[in-house]
């Protein structure tokens, strides 16, 4: 293992001596407001996306070029040896009109939606912590002590240490299947479905929904039928709650 750890050591170090970062923050020439889910890509192949504030962070070479695509469209190419303050490289894109979607107004379709979140944002919700595994060509059964790396995961190795982008990565991993998961909650237990069990209506329904709210771990435990007992349950809480609370008003 001595060599292996020694090898780790030197590889890494040499790796911190030719990458560095750049961030900042992407903005609309015109509103100078925040854009996220812009793309930001390095000839060397490194690739990230601007989060809800517009901020971003990519590991660059001192060889490389940095370019924003978003919409579709891409900027020039930014030399990186160019940049003279590489940690507050802020981007203002122009977004013309004709480059938005068209927006078409359908039925709402939570699975098509879930598939298409996933495969937008891929490299994230497929994400997991780094460590020293065996590339796809070998395994541990193949594996020779003394040989260093040879049946090791370079890539691994190398992303083991990118300690920012972890944390980027596992972040942004977080708030989609958080989003993910909301999303399932708001599909299956409507306004509609508890206005029909509980006849509540207006600002008492938002109440009621918001206080008895199933968590996502609940709700995948529940089929539409029990989903259904579930709320009824609920309502019977609420009504004693709300004639026990009545009932002590009266007497104070």
């Amino acid at each position: 293992m001595k060599p292996l750890i020694f090898f780790l050591l030197i590889f890494s170090l040499t790796r911190t001596a030719q990458s560095q970062s750049v961030s900042g923050t992407v903005s609309d020439y015109f509103s100078k407001g925040p854009l996220n889910a812009v793309t930001i890509q390095t000839t060397s192949g490194q690739h990230t996306i601007s989060d809800s504030l517009g901020r971003y962070s990519i590991e660059v070479k001192r060889n490389d070029s940095i370019w924003f695509s978003y919409l579709n469209k891409q900027t020039v190419k930014y030399p990186v040896d160019t940049i003279t303050h590489p940690q507050s490289f802020d981007i203002a894109l122009y977004v013309d009109a004709r480059w938005l979607p068209e927006v078409r107004v359908k039925t709402k379709d939570y699975k098509l939606d879930s598939i298409e979140n996933r495969q937008t944002y891929a490299k994230a919700f497929n994400y997991r912590k780094p460590g020293l595994r065996f590339s796809p060509s070998q395994n541990a059964s193949n594996y020779v002590p003394g040989s260093v790396t040879a049946g090791l995961d370079l890539d691994e190795i190398v992303n083991t240490f990118r300690f920012r982008r972890n944390r980027e990565l596992y972040a942004l991993q977080q708030r989609l299947i958080q989003d993910e998961q909301d999303k399932y909650i708001d599909h299956r237990y409507t306004k509609l479905l508890v206005k029909k069990l509980t006849n509540l209506d207006g600002q008492e329904l938002i109440t009621f929904m918001n206080f008895y709210r199933p968590t996502y771990d609940e709700l995948q435990l529940m089929n539409d039928i029990e989903l259904g007992y579930y709320i009824e349950q609920c309502y019977k809480n609420y009504v004693f709650l709300k004639a026990h609370k009545t009932t002590n008003t009266s007497k104070n």
